[in-house]
């Protein structure tokens, strides 16, 4: 189980701990720490927060099929399936699984994805199934423009972090930060940093 937020890891564990056929083998809070634990617990599902404090969700899915093939991957997000789903699915996970249907829906995501099945919710599998016309009109649209890493620093912006320790965390240069802004700017049409900010933080706080 990876996700940053303590009270979050202790309600999955009692969550899972009433089901006698699931059992958590390791915690970790991030994507360096997951990498370690998984390497020498070899677990059947890795289950991730789509946002972390520290790494990417999205490096360390394909981090994990690299590394650790065998190990399946459920995601669990706060944000729209719509925008992340298939991102999930394209990096290599099985699964995604939004917050607000994990307490009656989580026990049976996991156990899906650990027989090697793929779960989305009814509304999802039908987009992709039907493959919906995209529609580049609309936050929502606008953002599903940005590439993988535009949309994690999109991300980080959201959660207050500055553009020094964005390249921190992604392990790249300051400048190569500043270019993902600028592109993010021009493809949301957004004047200025401050909108920047202000949409970031309200996307992240799933307002």
């Amino acid at each position: 189980m990876v996700d940053d937020h303590p009270i979050v890891r202790l309600g999955i564990r009692q969550m899972i701990g009433a089901e006698p056929d699931l059992e958590i083998c390791g915690e970790a809070g991030s994507a360096e720490q997951a990498l370690q634990l998984a390497a020498s617990l070899r677990p059947d599902l890795a289950l991730i927060d789509l946002s972390l404090e520290e790494g990417t969700a999205l490096g360390l899915i394909r981090e994990l099929r690299q590394s650790i093939p065998e190990v399946e991957v459920l995601v669990l997000s706060m944000h729209d399936e719509m925008l992340f789903a298939e991102r999930v699915l394209r990096a290599g996970g099985r699964g995604y699984i939004m917050k607000q249907s994990a307490i009656d829906g989580l026990v049976d995501a996991i156990r899906q994805v650990a027989s090697g099945g793929v779960y989305m919710s009814p509304k999802m599998t039908q987009h992709v199934l039907e493959q919906l016309r995209d529609s580049t009109s609309g936050p929502a649209g606008l953002l599903s423009t940005l590439t993988d890493r535009e949309l994690e620093v999109f991300d980080l912006i959201g959660h207050g972090k500055s553009t020094t320790a964005i390249a921190g965390q992604l392990a790249v240069s300051v400048k190569t930060i500043e270019t993902y802004r600028a592109n993010i700017k021009t493809k949301l049409k957004l004047r200025d940093a401050r909108d920047l900010l202000r949409l970031a933080t309200s996307f992240t706080e799933g307002l």
